[in-house]
């Protein structure tokens, strides 16, 4: 049997492909959508995909399944259970718990653990060549190395009221039912790894197993004791900011994420077609530099999606797909660089990246607003913005600073004044600057506070 993780540092997301070297049969478990790298894994081991599926309809990031399974004519299976409401919208195989899959010596049974999603899978993975039972479970967004799913993403970004309170609960009973009453040896890959949203203390390490954490993991104790209620109020305190556009990812993934096929070759824009094009407003600009070369000078209405390694993040902050499609011109090194980057867009369907350019000689600038933290009290302000997530600002934030996460900050422009500066913050900047662009092309005067909350923090001003 073959078990190999694919992981996106961005978004701390894994996926799985499962393989049997007898029949060089494959099944892929929670794909991204940009699917070369499993197109490319089959061909290596010489197999044939003919399964995806995935643990439950996710949040953060845009499922795959159905690009995969276009590309490569497999079936698709996806959950049948969590009831009427919880029923995906596009055609595929319906598992329940108890089904299950074979990849020639190679059994993959579904197990229903709801709470952090009321359709939520399990799967069990039996490699029938060495034993008669389950060696490996893939956990989803279920179990995590150290932590578990949260279960308050419904209410958080799906519009859910007060389903957390169940939601624990039965998290609480898939512990007890499902995941407890497995062998110790049984390995545990999770869906995602630390810096994931969809839980509070995710763990770093990539696998776990069932005897570890059913000794170690916080929750062991309450599960032991038969303790729901003390378990339910520690799972949901302190959970972090959920960003807006995981409501967006929920409904997409219900309904069927659209199928790209292959994608147009991207544009190279120079400097007299994209300042035409900027313009006649026909594009916006992502400005991929960090922020201190943003403080310098950056294309007026652009956005700042700060590299690569968390463009998926950062462009689902600041560029929302349901209310605007316009194209992106992205900067970048050559095409390559701005295709990478295509697909990091892609995974949270931002597929409106059409062209890139190498520089920005001959478009129109602007250097965004600063001010320094010794400024800051005598500054005018409409508001002071502490961008940073509710957790960081309760441990210690600027007095009279408002909290809004940058990844609401779009979605909540009703909370912010119109009529004067709003002076900007997160930890050292980088978050900072990624709000700001957005708040600025929407409008806002933004004054970005230099060095952001580090700094100020440094001067040892008196903290709230």
């Amino acid at each position: 049997m073959l078990l190999e993780r694919i992981y996106d540092e961005d978004l701390a997301q894994a996926g799985y492909f499962i393989g049997c070297q007898a029949r060089n049969e494959a099944m892929v478990v929670d794909a991204r959508r940009d699917i070369r790298e499993y197109l490319d894994l089959a061909a290596h081991h010489g197999m044939t995909i003919t399964a995806v599926t995935e643990t439950h309809i996710h949040a953060d990031y845009l499922s795959g399944t159905r690009e995969l399974a276009d590309a490569t004519g497999a079936t698709i299976y996806v959950s049948g259970e969590g009831g009427d409401d919880w029923q995906y919208g596009f055609e595929a195989e319906r598992l329940h718990h108890g089904d299950k899959l074979t990849l020639g010596n190679i059994t993959v049974e579904a197990v229903h653990t709801p709470g952090h999603t009321p359709e939520h899978l399990s799967f069990l993975v039996t490699d029938g060549a060495f034993a008669d039972s389950p060696g490996y479970m893939l956990t989803g967004d279920f179990v995590f190395s150290g932590d578990l799913g949260r279960p308050d993403l419904l209410d958080e970004a799906a519009g859910g009221i007060d389903t957390r309170f169940e939601g624990g609960k039965q998290i609480f009973r898939s512990l007890k039912e499902s995941f407890v009453t497995l062998p110790d040896h049984v390995q545990v890959f999770p869906g995602h790894g630390s810096g994931s949203a969809c839980g509070k203390a995710l763990g770093a390490l990539p696998s776990t197993t069932v005897g570890y954490e059913r000794r170690f993991a916080w929750w062991a104790g309450y599960v032991e004791r038969d303790d729901e209620k003390g378990f339910v109020d520690e799972l949901l305190d302190g959970q972090p900011d959920a960003h807006a556009y995981f409501g967006r990812m929920k409904r997409q993934n219900k309904q069927g994420p659209a199928v790209l096929g292959a994608l147009a070759p991207l544009r190279e824009f120079g400097p007299t077609d994209l300042s035409e094009a900027l313009e006649a407003n026909e594009v916006v600009v992502v400005d991929t530099r960090d922020q201190d070369e943003i403080h310098t000078g950056t294309v007026t209405g652009s956005l700042n999606i700060p590299g690569v390694d968390k463009a998926a993040s950062y462009g689902a902050w600041v560029y929302d797909p349901e209310t605007e499609d316009t194209p992106l011109v992205v900067l970048a090194e050559d095409v390559e660089s701005a295709e990478t980057l295509r697909d990091h867009l892609l995974r949270v369907g931002i597929d409106t990246v059409t062209g890139y350019t190498t520089g920005f000689e001959g478009l129109p600038m602007t250097t965004p607003e600063m001010i320094g933290p010794d400024e800051l009290a005598s500054f005018d302000a409409a508001m002071l913005l502490d961008v940073r997530t509710k957790t960081e600002h309760s441990d210690g934030h600027i007095p009279g600073s408002e909290q809004l996460s940058g990844g609401r900050v779009l979605w909540n422009l009703d909370r912010l004044p119109t009529d004067g500066p709003i002076v900007t913050y997160c930890q050292s900047g980088v978050r900072n600057s990624v709000a700001a662009s957005a708040l600025r092309r929407a409008g806002y005067r933004v004054v970005e506070l230099e060095g952001s909350y580090a700094a100020w923090s440094e001067r040892n001003l008196v903290t709230a």
